[in-house]
């Protein structure tokens, strides 16, 4: 069995994260995804920590399932080569700016007329028809357009902050494998290729406002953006007596077995701040603070084993380190060990989602720089005179490690 976009070519104009994310994803599906580097490699090569030069651990994390061709672009010759990559390929994606890639003279309107079935992906920061149009973009930038480290600084000391994870990158890159399935799925139908258009900024507004748009989601506006329980200081881990607890307490059920395990079923009857999921939320503040009084009252093992027999979804707080120790990771065998030729024994995050006809796999890990280059331009008709020569002159790069 084989993953189902096997047969599917990707060429991979990405870099850093957000891209290589998306593609490494489309591999684990089980495309050909070429990663197609200028000389000096991919920037996340060069990052911490690392082994050997070029080859960092965040590098290791986004580009498994590729094989790895070094093409100047700014250079005709290496110019030419992609195109005859193009004519081979069913997809392809960047995530440089569209001004970039017309500079390169890689445009929809140019690669197409090579392969009307190309399905051509831009992942970048700001669609193409506002003013936003030609600015750089990073997960901290898109993050901070959002008014993300603002809602930060509302539910802590004031002070914005970036949430510590590459939210957007990710977010945004599994948008692209999205875009790209549901394009290969149409241009079976049709036999048509087309470009797609994947903006970081608009893809994820959704995601800020979907719950705080509220009471401006009606015309006139029947209150201000926001929403409360969300916006609580209070919706954080839950202080217990020797550690902390996530827990959430939701519904009425819920709300009415926390109240009996306390002996007090009887307040929740009487308090009209209990009475309805509405009433609850607005009042998040309030009853934030009551559970938290009482989290602290109990240590984390008697909460967790409580929410558990009653059904209230609760979770232990992890760290970092506990993350990766994390005993139903452990169970599923999450965290997978390979042995990567240079880098030697490492351990990689298995592919996330189950497939019962069409199993996702990792065949492949992380390439070096121009690993496969020598294999891809021999496929598109290239001699080992002409990859010599091409390699002499600076346009591509052959690892023979």
């Amino acid at each position: 069995m084989s993953g189902p976009l096997e047969g599917v070519r990707v060429i991979d104009l990405t870099a850093v994260l957000m891209g290589p994310f998306a593609t490494q994803t489309l591999g684990d599906y089980g495309a050909d995804v070429i990663k197609v580097e200028p000389p000096a490699g991919d920037t996340s090569r060069w990052l911490v920590p690392v082994k050997n030069a070029g080859m960092a651990a965040p590098f290791l994390h986004v580009n498994r399932n590729k094989r790895a061709l070094v093409l100047d672009l700014k250079a005709p010759a290496g110019l030419e080569a992609l195109f005859r990559l193009v004519k081979t390929a069913d997809v392809l994606i960047y995530n440089v700016r569209p001004q970039a890639m017309a500079r390169l003279g890689l445009t929809w309107e140019a690669l197409s007329a090579v392969n009307p079935r190309l399905i051509y992906v831009g992942v970048f920061g700001y669609g193409q028809d506002g003013p936003y149009a030609a600015k750089p973009a990073y997960d901290d930038l898109i993050q901070g357009a959002l008014a993300i480290p603002s809602m930060v600084a509302t539910v802590g000391d004031g002070v914005p902050r970036y949430v510590p994870v590459a939210m957007i990158d990710r977010t945004v890159g599994l948008a692209a494998v999205g875009a790209v399935s549901a394009a290969l799925y149409r241009r079976e139908k049709t036999g048509v290729g087309q470009a797609i258009d994947v903006p970081m900024f608009e893809t994820m507004v959704p995601f800020a406002l979907g719950e705080h748009m509220a009471g401006q989601t009606y015309e006139p506006p029947t209150g201000p953006p926001g929403y409360p329980r969300m916006l609580s200081r209070g919706r954080a881990p839950f202080a217990t007596s020797d550690g902390y607890v996530c827990g959430l307490i939701y519904n009425d059920k819920q709300w009415r077995s926390f109240f009996r395990f306390l002996g007090r079923e009887s307040e929740f009857d009487a308090d009209p701040r209990l009475a309805t999921i509405g009433a609850r939320t607005r009042h998040s503040d309030e009853l934030y603070a009551m559970v938290a009084e009482i989290m602290r009252t109990r240590s984390t093992e008697e909460w967790l084993r409580f929410f558990d027999e009653a059904d209230i979804p609760s979770m232990r707080l992890n760290t970092l380190d506990t993350l990766m120790d994390d005993p139903h990771l452990s169970a599923i065998g999450f965290f997978e060990s390979h042995v990567h030729p240079t880098e030697g024994p490492i351990k990689q995050m298995r592919p996330t989602s189950k497939w019962s006809e069409s199993p996702l796999s990792v065949r492949r890990l992380a390439p070096r720089l121009g690993e496969h280059s020598a294999e891809v331009l021999g496929e598109l008709g290239y001699s080992p005179a002409e990859i010599t020569a091409l390699a002499d002159a600076g346009v591509t790069r052959v690892d023979q490690a």
